[in-house]
């Protein structure tokens, strides 16, 4: 087994992870701030899910005697139209799933059959967030802007039946 190649490959991993979780929870922000709320939570539960991707990766380099390099592979890109967020998003998962599919090619060639084996579980983890984006492409693109009042509609729904539920004087 080739450690060393191993270690580099889970290492640019963990960076791409790190971008994931920064961009996606900066896409997270901006939709909450817009009200959007089930864009909001899918972009902060996928963000967590590839956190949980890093600790899995960093537990492997750590097995293998290597150094983590937590170092985000890609700066924060400033997208704040939901159309673009969930395009970008979308070819980021696919991205990861055509990188970890050769990694897990490159492990099996050096005899790392563990690494290998994460690295195909990852494909199958990207794939089901690819899905969920792709989801929320085919909606925005079937109900247009529609889909995103509906979201800040709900919104203030909620807050209007939290508001109304609350003892007098009690912030909403």
């Amino acid at each position: 087994m080739k450690r060393d190649k191993s270690i580099e490959l889970l290492n640019r991993a963990i960076g791409d992870e790190l971008s994931a979780v920064h961009q996606y929870m900066f896409f997270h922000f901006h939709c909450d701030d817009q009200g959007y709320d089930l864009l909001s939570s899918l972009f902060k539960r996928i963000a967590i899910m590839e956190m949980l991707h890093i600790e899995r990766l960093a537990d492997r380099v750590l097995f293998l005697k290597g150094t983590i390099e937590m170092k985000a592979a890609e700066e924060v890109k400033q997208i704040i139209t939901v159309k673009e967020m969930i395009e970008f998003a979308r070819q980021s998962e696919e991205d990861a799933i055509v990188m970890y599919n050769n990694f897990a090619l490159e492990c099996g060639n050096h005899a790392d059959s563990v690494s290998k084996k994460l690295f195909e579980e990852l494909v199958l983890e990207e794939e089901g967030h690819y899905a969920e984006f792709d989801d929320e492409m085919e909606n925005m693109l079937k109900f247009g802007e529609q889909y995103l009042v509906l979201q800040s509609m709900e919104r203030s729904k909620k807050k209007a039946t939290m508001a109304a539920t609350m003892p007098a004087g009690e912030p909403a």
